[in-house]
């Protein structure tokens, strides 16, 4: 198999069903900026804790069953999609580490050791993919299970952020108005 095929040239390219679509329509940018975030999330593994790691490792699996979610737009029953399950493992992994958390008491600056910081990046960029999935939804019917993993996984990279640099022996800083 060949990496370049040329097929893209002219700004176009395939979806999942082999449908040709601007590079630039919303769908590409959503499932674009969710290889970004993946990219991005490998950048942080390993963080020197198992369990983040573990985790961390599941979540960028997630995110390629996003991106082939985004690139269909008529899925088949065999098709992967972002489900109920995927959500509801998000959540589980924030309460466990919120156990292991102070509450916070006030907003947080994204700080901390590298792999902290690098884990709150990670944050800004899901807000962004699910912004970018949030438009597509204006132009076009998507697996809304697709848009809540992405809000349910921001919180969960904040938490998961904050676990790190505590573990990591680094202070939460409160932002200064």
């Amino acid at each position: 198999m060949t990496i370049y095929t040329g097929r893209g040239d002219e700004g176009e390219t395939d979806l999942r069903d082999m449908t040709r679509v601007s590079k630039a329509s919303h769908r590409i940018e959503a499932y674009g900026v969710v290889d970004e975030l993946n990219a991005l999330i490998g950048t942080v593994r390993p963080t020197g804790h198992e369990d983040v790691d573990e985790r961390l490792e599941a979540i960028q699996n997630h995110l390629h069953v996003l991106q082939a979610d985004f690139a269909n737009p008529d899925a088949d029953e065999d098709d992967p999609v972002v489900r109920d399950d995927h959500v509801e493992t998000i959540e589980e992994w924030i309460d466990d580490y919120d156990e292991e958390l102070e509450p916070l008491t006030s907003f947080i600056l994204p700080t901390g050791s590298e792999k902290g910081a690098r884990i709150h990046h990670a944050r800004t960029v899901c807000r962004r993919a699910e912004r970018r999935a949030v438009a597509l939804a204006t132009e076009e019917p998507i697996n809304a299970q697709a848009i809540e993993y992405l809000n349910r996984l921001s919180d969960g990279l904040f938490t998961f952020a904050r676990v790190v640099n505590q573990r990591d022996g680094e202070l939460e800083e409160e932002p200064t108005y």
